[in-house]
This record gives C-alpha cells, sequence and structure tokens, in this order.
C-alpha cells in the first residue's frame, strides 16, 4: 500500500527514546452485558489496563464485573465526573473497588464543563481547578480515616467532611488508598493535577507539541511544589489511529478521524490547543458548523497538517512504531482508540505495540 505524505511527515516527528516499557491499555464497555467479554479479551491479549468512561451509563458499575472476571488488569474510570458527585460518595465507591479488585482501581475524574454540570447534572460550577484541588484532598482526608483511624475535620470552600462513625466507617483491607488520575488540558487545571495527583489523562484532542510545551512543564511544575520526581507519576494518552489493510479503508477510517477533531476542535475548551499550532481562527469556524449540524463539511476542515498533529495515521504494519514514536519520552502508557478499522486490523496492531 503506498504511504500518502501525510503519514511519512509524520514519521519524521520525534525520534524514539529509550525508557521503561509503554503500558497499552484499552477500553471496557459501559453496557454491563458487554463487560465481561471485553475484559477477559484485554487481559488474555496482554493489555495492562482498561478504563470505563461516563457517557450514556455509569463508569463504576462495569468495574466491579471487571474485577470479578480479571486478576492482573489495572481498572480505572477515564473518567468519573466528579463535580457531578461529592467527594464522599466517591471515596466510598473508590474504597470497595480497590479491595475487590485487590488494589487494582485506578479513580480517574473530570470536571466535564460548565453547561453539562449544571444543567445535566444539577450541580454547582465554580473555580473548576481549586475545587478539583480539594476534591482529591478531601478523598485522602477521608480515606485516611479509614485506614489509619485518624479524625476526619476536613473543612474547604467547597466540601466539608466532619462526622465519620464506625457504623458508617468500611472494613480494613490491606491494600493502599487508590491512586487518583486528573484528566486536564488547561494550564492550571494540569498544574494542580501535577501537584495532588498520582497521575494524568490525555485527552485525544492534544498533539504532541502540545504535550511538549504546555502539559510537562506544567505537571512537573506541580510535582516540583509538592516535592515529587517524575517517577512518581504516570502519565496517560489516548491517540486517536487510522489505519487499514488498503488504501480503502484507510481512507474510510482517516476521513472518521478528521471528523472527530473538527468535533472536538469546535469546543471552546481546547481552542488553546489549536492557537498552540496557529489554528486558533478554525475553532468558531467549527462551532458554527457544529450548531448547524454541519459535520461533514467540518471534516474538510481538517487538513493533513492538522490530522498528523493530532492522529496516528498510516498502514497496520507500521501503527506500533508510530505510536511508541509518539509517545516516547513522555507517555507511560496509552489507550489507543482505533476509527472504523476491523477487528482483525486492531489485533494485529496491538499485538505488535504490546511486544
Amino acid at each position: 500500500m503506498s504511504k500518502p505524505a501525510y503519514w511519512i511527515a509524520y514519521c519524521k516527528v520525534t525520534d524514539m527514546a529509550s525508557g521503561p516499557r509503554l503500558k497499552i491499555d484499552g477500553g471496557i464497555p459501559n453496557q454491563l452485558a458487554r463487560v465481561v467479554e471485553a475484559v477477559s479479551a484485554l487481559e488474555r491479549n496482554g493489555y495492562d489496563g482498561g478504563w470505563a468512561a461516563e457517557t450514556s451509563h455509569d463508569p463504576f458499575l462495569p468495574l466491579l464485573l471487571a474485577a470479578e472476571h480479571t486478576s492482573r488488569l489495572e481498572l480505572g474510570t477515564n473518567i468519573a465526573v466528579a463535580f457531578a458527585r461529592n467527594p464522599m460518595t466517591v471515596a466510598n465507591v473508590g474504597w470497595d473497588l480497590q479491595t475487590y479488585s485487590k488494589g487494582r482501581f485506578i479513580l480517574g475524574l473530570g470536571t466535564q464543563i460548565q453547561a453539562h454540570i449544571e444543567k445535566r447534572f444539577s450541580m454547582p460550577w465554580g473555580h473548576p481547578a481549586r475545587r478539583m484541588r480539594e476534591f482529591v484532598s478531601a478523598l485522602h482526608a477521608i480515606w485516611s480515616a479509614w485506614k489509619n483511624g485518624t479524625q476526619l475535620r476536613f473543612e474547604g470552600d467547597f466540601y466539608t467532611h466532619k462526622i465519620m462513625t464506625p457504623m458508617f466507617t468500611p472494613e480494613p483491607q490491606p491494600y493502599p488508598a487508590p491512586k487518583v488520575f486528573i484528566a486536564a488540558v488547561g494550564v492550571a487545571m494540569t498544574e494542580m493535577c501535577g501537584e495532588v495527583a498520582d497521575g494524568h489523562l490525555g485527552h485525544p484532542m492534544v498533539s504532541r507539541r502540545y504535550l511538549d510545551e504546555v502539559t510537562m512543564p506544567a505537571l512537573l511544575r506541580g510535582m516540583a511544589a509538592s516535592g515529587r520526581s517524575r517517577g512518581d507519576f504516570e502519565v496517560s494518552s489516548e491517540v486517536m489511529v487510522a489505519t487499514g489493510e488498503n488504501d480503502a479503508e484507510l481512507e474510510i477510517a482517516t476521513a472518521a478521524v478528521r471528523e472527530r477533531i473538527a468535533f472536538y476542535g469546535s469546543t471552546p475548551a481546547y481552542r488553546k490547543v489549536l492557537e498552540l499550532h496557529g489554528w486558533g481562527d478554525l475553532q468558531p469556524e467549527l462551532r458554527r458548523l457544529s450548531l448547524a449540524g454541519e459535520w461533514g463539511t467540518m471534516g474538510s476542515l481538517i487538513d493533513d497538517e492538522m490530522l498528523t498533529a493530532f492522529a496516528v495515521v498510516g498502514p497496520v504494519a507500521e501503527i506500533a512504531t508510530a505510536v511508541r514514536r509518539r509517545c516516547a519520552g513522555v507517555v507511560d502508557r496509552v489507550l489507543p482508540i482505533f476509527f472504523a478499522a476491523s477487528q482483525e486490523c486492531v489485533s494485529a496492531a496491538l499485538k505488535e505495540l504490546s511486544q
């Protein structure tokens, strides 16, 4: 299969770097009837972790089934909407999943956007970075009370937890508190993530340049503020992938990725990502088209340069190398998102990637 110009260009972005093995994660369906088969396949095929998202279903329930039917796979939420809940309820479900999974649970939290928090969840919004910092601090205070018997006296600007009696204290468990990962794109949220969290959850609409120039410096500033090193922290990334066994399949997958990039780009939250590359003026146009439902037109505005900034594109035999190159030296674990690819293509690419 011939290689398009944008595929060749992408391969020149960065050199491979030596370091720890890249962890490979997969998605866990949030429809309960599909969970057991999916997570069994992930563990059988050598994946390191599996993530459940909060979209049309609860993100925690699938992980209970996943914990029951796996023994090695790390299991996490990517993401659970923090501001739709409160720290006590999240601490409780996190404690139980950590216990039942024998220490394999990762609590991945995100803010969602203001409109969804206020109009879908009917919850308060304001000062998202400060609120998320306090949310995580409250979680650790609650878990410490349960694990170490410390008095629960958490008083913040957004959350207060000062009552914990024996009746409401869970049974002891031998595992550490769950790791907490935070989804962040903006500088303030990312720096806070580096300071208080155990890991960072990256969005697919983030380029390698944005990782190098914005995300990592902010994370490192946060780590330095809390006296931690890079080795104490995991960076997770979702990477959009367009591949196929022939030109026709690759063309279909590439068109689907262009439309997804356009969809993400229409959201004001990602304008700063576009602005870093000089594409900021495209965001309001994508927004206008999205409100008109012109999704196909939106995708046509994503040129080859934008495509390769935000996605890995190419023949299935070379996807693994390209994903490793995109992650090298920065990302500790990756969740490849394949568009319009057959199961055979996905399996072949992931088999090579996991070696």
